[in-house]
């Protein structure tokens, strides 16, 4: 029996070892049975390995998106420790987009859901159309120009 994803067998063991504190054989042996149902579990996915076409576009991509985090923690912060709701409405955004490359769909799915304040809330395959929830929501148009220009068009790079 070959292992198919070794990395992730390992790495799923290994929290498994250290999520239970210990490294005694029974833990072991367990473990390593968990991981194997998990790595056998994703070998029945069939999960095609992307392509990055660009990776100077994809260290830039995650420059812009570190910056966006931290940018949006210290709002967040701001908007938490500040007293009252007065001028803050949060909403749905919906953002028509042209990337269909699922690993580009996953990564951007990663980047608004990380990013505080804002949560991906569902997308519509046939349609291409994203909506996002945003905790300060100021104006629908900068969002849809902000996921397009900074993120969308980088992903659209790297995976098609």
């Amino acid at each position: 029996m070959r292992l198919r994803f070794p990395l992730l067998w390992v790495a799923l063991l290994g929290m498994w070892l250290l999520l239970n504190g210990s490294v005694a054989l029974a833990d072991v042996i367990v473990g390593a049975l968990a991981a194997s149902i998990g790595v056998s579990g994703l070998a029945l996915l069939e999960p095609v390995s992307p392509r990055v076409r660009r990776p100077a576009v994809a260290a830039r991509l995650a420059a812009v998106v570190l910056l966006d985090v931290v940018r949006s923690n210290v709002d967040v912060a701001a908007i938490v420790l500040r007293r009252g709701t007065r001028g803050r409405r949060a909403g749905f955004v919906d953002i028509p987009l042209d990337v269909r490359h699922p690993a580009a769909l996953a990564v951007l799915a990663c980047i608004i859901t990380s990013t505080p304040g804002t949560a991906w809330a569902g997308y519509e395959p046939d349609s291409g159309i994203l909506t996002i929830h945003v905790l300060d929501l100021v104006d629908d148009a900068t969002w849809v120009r902000t996921v397009k220009q900074r993120y969308e068009r980088r992903l659209m790079e790297i995976f098609e």
